[in-house]
């Protein structure tokens, strides 16, 4: 959530600034709901305190003109209940759809508008006609789509043989990194309440996008920043304990609803996938030094593992819902040749903290104040893999593993 604050002091710059992030939402409407919901508020209290008020005099004795004015501040209160009730409603629904607001160092538009700001290391070149990672997964017996569809459906995948060795090799190597850039390991369960998607701005905006088990009214992770983000939830931090860093490994599930190209077979783009996550809560002085050590971290795997890769500052309306500011990590794929985000770094300001009311305080008896959050993929180990799988591919067909990632594995 927005800090309604500053909608109120400087709407028509507000208003401005989440129009560059998103331009069909009607924050002008936010603006005149909140202004109707105050106002309407007021007449309600007015309409109690003058129906206590009667209620007092009523004591020394009921009158006929008495009790016929507290029948008619009665309806008069019924009504405007309603009315008011209403408009909550109204107004909270348009409200968790608000987007955060962009910062000013973020470019206006969408994706063509994002601006490239390092490039590491060159494309790799080959002297053979070489494979993408579906014909090589396929002929290696590492990856079978088909069987995945038959037990379970389209956009899934089964990992076989090294492939296997491979995604969890991958896995041990981040989370060892990442523990020695003062993340702390966490293992979450995979399964998540309404709240939590609340509080991260899965929901409401986005719950088409989550798989739901009905029956227990829970739902599969899209992402573990949902987890971690949670884990806080409702407390009221000491600074000292500021930054908390947390790194977590978990599948995550997502329906990606919506028609892709052939561009996304494969791994790019399936139902269930496995991520390293990274996330942090701290001061908001904290966030921005923050956001660099997530990339530095996200980097120093990439640069480990010999991948070409370029980072991109988003322009707003690449952002996702609740980031003020990301920066995408792209990796080349020799096999689609073009760049695949595989990590996404993002601050979120206190978007979050407000929605889970995650707070801190300076010293006993201060002033509470609202802590940021930011998170980062570190890194999408699917899309990884088939980074790794058609860089490092032989003209035989078989993939050179970077020889520190054998140790982490059984190959």
């Amino acid at each position: 959530m927005i800090d309604l604050a500053l909608l109120r002091d400087n709407p028509e710059q507000i208003i401005a600034r989440l129009k560059k992030k998103d331009p069909d939402y009607d924050a002008k409407l936010l603006v005149d709901l909140d202004e109707q919901l105050r106002a309407l508020k007021v007449e309600v209290e007015a309409l109690r305190h003058k129906k206590n008020e009667l209620a007092k005099k009523g004591q020394a004795g009921i009158t006929s003109e008495l009790r016929e004015e507290s029948k008619l501040i009665g309806r008069q209160l019924k009504e405007k209940d309603g009315l008011l009730h209403e408009l909550e409603r109204k107004f909270k629904d348009l409200y968790l759809n608000c987007p955060n607001i962009p910062m000013d160092a973020v470019p206006e538009g969408n994706k063509e508008s994002n601006l490239v700001i390092k490039e590491w290391g060159k494309k790799p070149t080959f002297d053979f006609s070489i494979k993408d990672h579906i014909d090589l997964g396929k002929t290696l017996g590492w990856l079978d789509f088909e069987v995945a569809a038959k037990t379970t459906g389209s956009n899934f995948s089964f990992y076989r043989g090294d492939a296997v060795k491979l995604l969890y090799a991958l896995t041990m190597f981040m989370l060892k990194n990442n523990m020695a850039h003062g993340f702390e390991l966490v293992l979450p369960p995979f399964l998540v309440n309404e709240q939590s998607l609340e509080v991260t701005g899965n929901f409401p905006k986005f719950r088409e996008q989550v798989y739901e088990i009905h029956e227990d009214n829970l739902f599969l992770t899209p992402t573990a920043e949902v987890n971690l983000a949670n884990i806080y939830r409702g407390k009221i931090l000491d600074a000292k304990q500021l930054p908390i860093r947390m790194t977590s490994w978990t599948s995550c599930f997502r329906r990606e609803a919506g028609a892709y190209g052939a561009a996304e077979r494969g791994l790019i783009r399936i139902h269930q996938f496995e991520k390293v996550e990274l996330f942090t809560i701290c001061e908001p002085e904290q966030a921005s030094q923050e956001l660099d050590l997530m990339i530095a971290c996200a980097e120093h795997i990439l640069q480990k593992l010999g991948l070409h890769y370029r980072i991109s500052l988003l322009a707003a309306q690449d952002c996702s819902f609740p980031s003020a500011k990301t920066y995408d990590i792209e990796v080349w794929m020799p096999g689609r040749k073009k760049y695949y985000e595989v990590s996404s770094c993002s601050n979120c300001t206190d978007f979050q903290a407000r929605r889970g009311l995650i707070r801190y305080k300076k010293e006993v008896g201060g002033k509470t104040r609202l802590a940021n959050t930011l998170n980062g993929s570190s890194l999408a180990l699917p899309r990884l893999m088939v980074a790794i799988m058609e860089t490092y591919q032989q003209e035989d067909g078989s993939i050179a593993i970077p020889e520190f990632l054998k140790k982490e594995a059984l190959f």
